[in-house]
């Protein structure tokens, strides 16, 4: 007995050809096709037998779903292992097999009769009915699932930064590590036959990879890093996507990449889940509230100069994860969909640094009890936040401020780079009387005894719409007297750098105006120059920079405070494709960037990469100095390997003005 397996035809067919057409790599619930070559005889339908078994894992068990037996029948049945003979009688028999639409992923070995042995890949099938993670539309699938570049969100709620990223699920060797997770997670190490077992469920697995993508409690792929220097490791800022990534975590003996921040972690989880098949996008929450103690609320301080003293409850400037797409037959019907899953380790769940799945819907509807973790996202949306002061003598006094979390959130949306808004997803409109029923729910009363109490004195902080790193310019604190008497107030207006996740630098600027007057209805507008060269040696790679305006009401005794994050734009980088894209046909690109800044730019460098663009590998080029005004410039050469739409994603680093990020689409025809 000899066999043929028809790797193009059936990795084409399963949507898996992308990852190669060297090996069989199938899906679930699906037939594909094999060819039999019958030493002696031919085979007759009724009389000829043959039977089958396929397995995974290292304790394959029947019992576990690990292992199946079946024969031949009549014809093909997508909700069971089967297999049926397609072609007429005779020394050469066309088989058509098909695995169960809930048998676990992974490595299988397929044994026909004694002697012939097959291995093979299976993965999630969205486009299979009977598959939990299925998903009915095709632009859908071609987003969720196939594309291999996408947008991530950064910046800040009120100007929101698309920053391109490479997923690159299925380069070279990618889907073998992320099999490779699968078994360095401590569940399997300690029963592997169980956790194969439990590979047949995209709840399990989501939650073993929010687990595996950090490396707090395991072997896992990457560690995280907030403050401070990256000695002994790269800036999260460096990295343009997850393939190289997850090849040196693969390379280097599963220890940890150094160094991830949210969106680095959320984009390496979102690549190995759509290498699994499931359907899975990344999503950005502005003003993210990171609640420790489980109470829906974040108290911050402030000084007497309105500067935020540090906690460990903060609000996060922007905060990323991933949602899943799936059923979840363990639940209520009405909370199958996306399933939110976040694996940057912030808090602990059963024991172990990892969040969620847990059903989107759950968070709007207030439903906490949920698995997994619905409290801890539902606060990360909607936590209240109060404002103390800390004065000198020790004494605290609440300032009144209308802090806001959970805004625009974002993701990309399908097949566009524009952003998709899914804040309606997560929460009701404020103020509406769903909302009230949700936080019902959720027991949170801080929020349910918020009654809004018009001040007399409304403070709030404006700013102009060009910001650029290199630039000056002025932002304002405008006070406006609602009352009908006279008032006599004290305005501190003070901007410190910030990092994404709500750690304060050094001083960009202060101003203290000791006598600000205000008549009734009057307004005060009040600016605070911030300069380059005073803010350039502050500011941390994310170019945000914290401004809070404090007003002390000298009648009253009142304060109120307003913040209001701003974030520096970068310089733009220009790329302009050379000749014409076509599939396997040298193509160049002239890539430049314009220096902003009034000083010059030392140890320039380009770093390109682009799935199917960049023969899965880094192009790295350095550039001599560059002074104010002049232009950084290179040309690169690749050869795309195939058609289809592409990101060429670019980073351009250097002595001050780091990890500027690019790209530019290209349509590659045949």
């Amino acid at each position: 007995l000899s066999f043929f397996i028809h790797c193009e035809f059936n990795n084409t067919d399963h949507r898996t050809d992308l990852n190669g057409i060297d090996r069989l790599i199938v899906r679930r619930g699906q037939p594909f096709s094999i060819s039999l070559y019958l030493r002696s005889g031919s085979y007759q339908p009724g009389v000829s037998s043959l039977d089958f078994v396929a397995e995974t894992g290292p304790q394959p068990s029947e019992q576990y779903g690990t292992r199946a037996s079946f024969g031949l029948s009549a014809s093909i049945d997508t909700s069971c292992w089967s297999a049926a003979v397609t072609s007429p009688p005779g020394d050469m028999v066309a088989l058509s097999i098909c695995s169960a639409p809930d048998a676990p992923i992974g490595r299988y070995t397929l044994t026909l009769g004694h002697s012939a042995r097959i291995e093979f890949i299976l993965l999630f099938n969205p486009w299979c009915p009977g598959d939990a993670v299925y998903m009915d539309n095709k632009e859908n699938l071609a987003e969720y699932v196939l594309a291999q570049d996408g947008i991530i969100f950064r910046g800040a709620y009120k100007h929101p930064i698309p920053t391109p990223w490479n997923f690159g699920q299925f380069e070279s060797g990618i889907l073998d590590v992320c099999l490779r997770i699968l078994d360095m997670n401590p569940k399997y190490l300690k029963n592997p036959g169980k956790d194969c077992s439990g590979r047949r469920n995209p709840i399990y697995v989501s939650r073993v990879l929010s687990a595996m993508v950090n490396c707090n409690d395991d072997k896992g792929v990457l560690l995280g890093k907030w403050t401070g220097d990256y000695e002994g490791g790269v800036s999260p800022m460096l990295w343009r996507g997850s393939v190289e990534i997850l090849r040196n975590w693969d390379t280097q003996a599963c220890q940890p990449v150094r160094y991830g921040q949210c969106w680095v972690f959320a984009a390496v989880a979102c690549s190995v889940s759509r290498a699994l098949g499931i359907p899975c996008r990344l999503v950005t929450n502005y003003l993210s509230a990171h609640d420790t103690n489980s109470n829906l609320v974040i108290e911050r301080y402030v000084n007497e100069n309105g500067e935020l003293v540090q906690s460990k409850e903060m609000i996060w400037n922007y905060h990323c994860w991933v949602e899943n797409w799936m059923t979840r037959p363990d639940l209520k019907p009405d909370f199958n969909g996306w399933q939110a899953y976040d694996p940057t380790p912030q808090e602990k769940s059963e024991g172990v640094y990892c969040c969620g799945p847990t059903p989107v819907r759950a968070i709007k509807e207030g439903e906490l009890t949920f698995k997994y973790d619905a409290p801890f996202v539902f606060a990360e949306v909607n936590a209240d936040v109060i404002t103390f002061m800390k004065k000198k003598d020790g004494s605290t006094s609440k300032v009144s401020s209308n802090a806001l979390v959970g805004q625009k959130i974002s993701t990309k949306s399908v097949g566009s780079d524009a952003r998709e808004d899914i804040t309606h997803l997560y929460k009701y409109p404020e103020g509406s009387a769903e909302e009230r029923e949700a936080f019902k729910k959720a027991d949170h009363q801080n929020k349910l005894l918020q009654q809004q109490q018009n001040q007399g004195l409304h403070l709030n902080i404006k700013v102009t719409s060009d910001m650029r790193k290199g630039c000056d310019f002025d932002v304002f604190a405008v006070v406006t007297n609602n009352t009908q008497s006279e008032k006599k107030c004290r305005l501190l207006f003070g901007s410190c750098a910030l990092s994404y996740n709500g750690f304060m630098g050094g001083n960009c600027g202060f101003k203290d105006l000791l006598n600000v007057e205000l008549s009734p209805g009057g307004e005060r507008k009040v600016p605070l120059r911030l300069n380059y060269s005073k803010y350039g040696g502050q500011i941390t790679e994310d170019n945000l920079i914290r401004l809070a305006a404090l007003l002390l009401d000298y009648t009253t005794g009142d304060t109120t405070l307003a913040v209001r994050n701003v974030v520096l734009d970068n310089p733009e980088i220009k790329v302009r494709i050379l000749g014409e894209p076509k599939e396997n046909r040298k193509l160049a690109a002239e890539i430049t960037l314009q220096n902003p800044l009034p000083e010059r730019l030392e140890n320039c460098c380009f770093s390109i990469e682009g799935a199917n663009l960049t023969g899965g590998g880094i192009i790295t080029e350095r550039l001599g100095p560059v002074g104010p005004g002049e232009d950084a410039k290179v040309k690169i050469y690749f050869t795309p390997t195939h058609s289809g739409l592409r990101k060429l994603v670019v980073d351009f680093d250097s002595n001050k003005l780091c990890h500027v990020k690019g790209y530019r689409n290209v349509i590659i025809g045949k």
